[in-house]
């Protein structure tokens, strides 16, 4: 059988003359005996097995030294018969395609077989004995972008079959299969020696394989067609070595082939483009095939609308296919006026055509389908994900590490005060803070953390770790990893994610979806057995600092209740200098606003009244909510004429924003515990000095020590100051200031009054209820947009 094989494989060729040429009676050689060539006769320029449209243009003579007896093939059918399959209408091409198909054999993994039909691709190759290098690396490299890289091509053919030797070759399917790639490959001979046309014999061996699966139509077929590829190539390999090769090889007329291989180059171009296109097209039928029931119904309009293109996309491998064997055939006993002839085959070029658009279709359909498949794996993750957030458990480990990707050799926590990497072992069983953030972390935030990190007298009890939010979708930039790097190994002294890749996207939802993530920064506590807090730890951070731990309602409750409103609230310890000014009880006063001919004014007239009735006086610039140019440019000039204290210098954008974002801190923590304007007098304070700052006024608050205190707007608290005298009989020693002057702004009313209150968009909190603190009126609400430039 295998030497009837040879025989009919020789009587294969490619057309090369127009249908109305053709003929089904073999005829004789074309070739005298004096080596002159004839003028082929139309028999001999049959359609072919797919009908390719060359035209026989012989460049030179033959070589007179050989005599050369091709056999003609019979005709296969007509170029136009074919064209008509390439412009037939599509459903009706489906339906006759579907009649052929009844499978009743179970689904079959046909990837080891498809595994060694790559390997027959990347192994056949001309020998070493050819001086053509150019066939070769033509021949090699474009077998195919699938393939494992690891599948490297070797310098000989032995050491080839030991690389590529896979263990799955042995695997049952392969012997299952072997007769059915036996049979057809004999199919595909018969039926072309009997004379059948392209579309006629796809549609019969399409029948022959009517009880397999589309995947395994193809493949079965694959495979018969690489085992005469990996013939023809073998015996070409070994023909200068092997007397065997070589006797089969002179009958097959290769010698005299290979010496012409320069010339053949475009033409194996074309059919390793085709077959790389067929590979594609079948990997990408494997994928559907592959596609997850559990995620995915195979009745899903998505998998049936793109499904249904699957046996046309069958039919046209099985054409190229075969259009690529009668291309490889037609060397064989051709000769001359084959490897000679210029034209490009258009049938080869068409249906690497047609399966590149095929494959476009397919692989939009299937990046449709592995879409909604991630979406439902996503889905199903992130449920089990937050159930896992959910429950109760003994210790931690669970849920970071449901959190935190790492191998079991690998340490993902970045340690940056020892600066080493660590294994998520460290945080068993403690409080871990999660400090949430993107990489665009505000330097002020990271500033005072610092600060509140370094004086933590309970800092043993838990630890602090970061995770840097980023896109999981979509890999980082260079610039983002240098930032990344930056904070990480600078700017945290805590413990960090080693990189953000590390941190699940189910997690990185969760943050987003649950916790409410946006941008701001975030502080989330999980406790020893990894329970998360629903809500940011990080304003009972900026407010209490270490005595809000653990960070739970009740400690926030505990902390509330026994706190007053006095100056320590407010201002606590962003200034070294206040713990000094209130024992020694002081008259502290903090001022605000940006108009520096306001400030000017009302700093020398509190100064002034002060030295009037000898009361210490100590008065410190505390800027405005958001610190920008005017508030930097306010700092400086009152630094400059000494009109008060002011920061340091260098922190001074740090603890401006600190004192602000505490005050908003507990504004907003009052209002997560239930209390409101009208029935807590702290938050009705706290908001009457978030009004103030919301005004294009200035402010200011006046106390003695941690005792008596009292504030007032702009437009109220620099008349008092400067009309002093009206009111200095009053104060007959230092502990009266307050009490008078509080009692003087608050007879001090103007007619007129507009108060406004802007709350950051972060605050976490937006009430649909505020009241005036003045006139106890429901304030209207707004949004306002502002970009907080001077």
């Amino acid at each position: 059988m295998h030497n009837q094989h040879i025989i009919s494989l020789s009587n294969q060729h490619l057309s090369l003359q127009p249908p109305a040429m053709a003929s089904r009676d073999a005829v004789p050689s074309t070739r005298s005996t004096n080596g002159k060539a004839k003028p082929p006769s139309a028999a001999a320029h049959d359609l072919g097995l797919v009908g390719a449209n060359h035209s026989f243009r012989p460049s030179h003579e033959p070589d007179s030294r050989l005599v050369r007896h091709p056999i003609p093939p019979p005709s296969l059918g007509g170029r136009q018969r074919d064209r008509g399959f390439f412009s037939s209408d599509d459903t009706a091409l489906t339906k006759q395609i579907l009649a052929t198909h009844a499978p009743d054999i179970e689904d079959l993994n046909v990837k080891p077989l498809l595994s060694i039909v790559e390997d027959i691709l990347r192994l056949s190759k001309p020998s070493s004995s050819t001086d053509h290098t150019s066939l070769v690396n033509n021949q090699v490299k474009p077998h195919l972008d699938t393939l494992d890289s690891s599948k490297a091509i070797q310098s000989s053919p032995h050491q080839d079959a030991k690389v590529l030797y896979n263990h799955e070759h042995d695997s049952e399917i392969v012997r299952l299969l072997a007769f059915p790639i036996s049979k057809i490959s004999c199919e595909i001979i018969c039926k072309c020696s009997a004379g059948g046309e392209a579309h006629s014999v796809t549609m019969d061996l399409l029948k022959s394989l009517s009880n397999y699966s589309w995947d395994a139509k193809v493949v079965i077929i694959f495979a018969a067609f690489a085992v005469n590829y990996g013939e023809f190539w073998l015996v070409e390999q070994n023909h200068t070595m092997n007397m065997l090769a070589k006797h089969i090889a002179t009958l097959k007329d290769l010698p005299y082939v290979m010496e012409h291989a320069g010339k053949l180059e475009k033409k194996f171009e074309a059919v390793l483009d085709l077959l790389n296109a067929v590979l594609n097209v079948i990997h990408c039928l494997i994928e559907f095939k592959e596609l997850p029931s559990v995620y995915i119904s195979h009745d899903a309009p998505e998998v049936v609308a793109a499904t249904a293109h699957i046996p046309t996309a069958v039919y046209w491998i099985i054409r190229s296919l075969l259009a690529c064997a009668s291309t490889l055939l037609n060397l064989i006993g051709s000769g001359h006026e084959y490897i000679t002839s210029t034209a490009e085959s258009w049938e080869i070029l068409s249906l690497a055509h047609k399966l590149s658009v095929i494959l476009e279709h397919l692989r939009d359909q299937l990046a449709v389908c592995k879409g909604l498949v991630e979406r439902k794996k996503a889905e199903d993750a992130y449920i089990a994900f937050k159930k896992l957030i959910e429950s109760t458990h003994i210790e931690n480990m669970k849920v970071l590490r449901a959190m935190i990707r790492a191998r079991d050799d690998q340490r993902p926590l970045y340690d940056g005060s020892k600066r080493i990497n660590e294994r998520l072992e460290v945080l068993r069983s403690k409080y871990v803070l999660l400090l949430i953030s993107d990489l665009d972390i505000p330097h002020e935030e990271l500033n005072v953390l610092h600060m509140i990190y370094n004086q933590q007298a309970r800092r043993h009890e838990y630890e602090v770790l970061w995770l840097p939010i980023v896109n999981p979708t979509t890999p980082m930039t260079g610039v983002e990893n240098t930032v990344f790097y930056d904070l990480r190994n600078n700017s945290m002294p805590w413990y960090s994610v080693d990189h953000p890749a590390l941190i699940e996207p189910v997690a990185v939802r969760y943050i987003r979806e649950e916790l409410k993530f946006v941008h701001m920064p975030m502080l989330i506590v999980l406790d020893p057995h990894g329970k998360p807090s629903k809500a940011d730890a990080l304003p009972m951070m900026w407010i209490w600092g270490s005595d809000a731990f653990p960070f739970t309602k009740d400690q926030e409750w505990a902390l509330w209740r026994d706190k007053t409103w006095n100056i320590e609230l407010l201002a606590d310890s962003i200034d070294p200098r206040f713990q000094e000014w209130m024992r020694g009880d002081r008259v502290v006063c903090l001022y605000g606003g940006e108009d520096m001919e306001w400030i000017r004014k009302f700093t020398l007239a509190a100064r002034a009244a002060a030295a009037e009735m000898h009361v210490p006086l100590e008065m410190l610039y505390v800027g405005k909510r958001n610190p920008r140019e005017k508030v930097r440019r306010c700092h400086e000039a009152i630094e400059r004429e000494k009109l008060s204290h002011v920061f340091h210098p260098t922190d001074y954008y740090d603890y401006v924003w600190y004192f602000w974002v505490r005050l908003w801190s507990m504004w907003n923590s009052k209002k997560q515990v239930g209390m409101s304007v009208e029935s807590d007098h702290i938050m009705q304070q706290i908001m009457d000095i978030l009004t103030y700052d919301s005004s294009e006024e200035g402010w200011a608050v006046f106390s003695r020590g941690n005792h008596e205190i009292t504030k007032g707007k702009g437009d109220v608290v620099l008349p008092v100051m400067e009309g002093y005298a009206a009111w200095e009989y009053k104060v007959d020693r230092p502990d009266k200031f307050v009490p008078v002057l509080d009692e003087e702004i608050r007879r001090t009313h103007p007619e007129h009054h507009c108060n406004r209150l802007i709350l950051p968009g972060h605050a976490g909190y937006v009430p649909d209820h505020v009241v005036c603190s003045e006139c106890g009126r429901t304030m209207d609400k707004f949004v306002l947009y502002r970009c907080c430039t001077d």
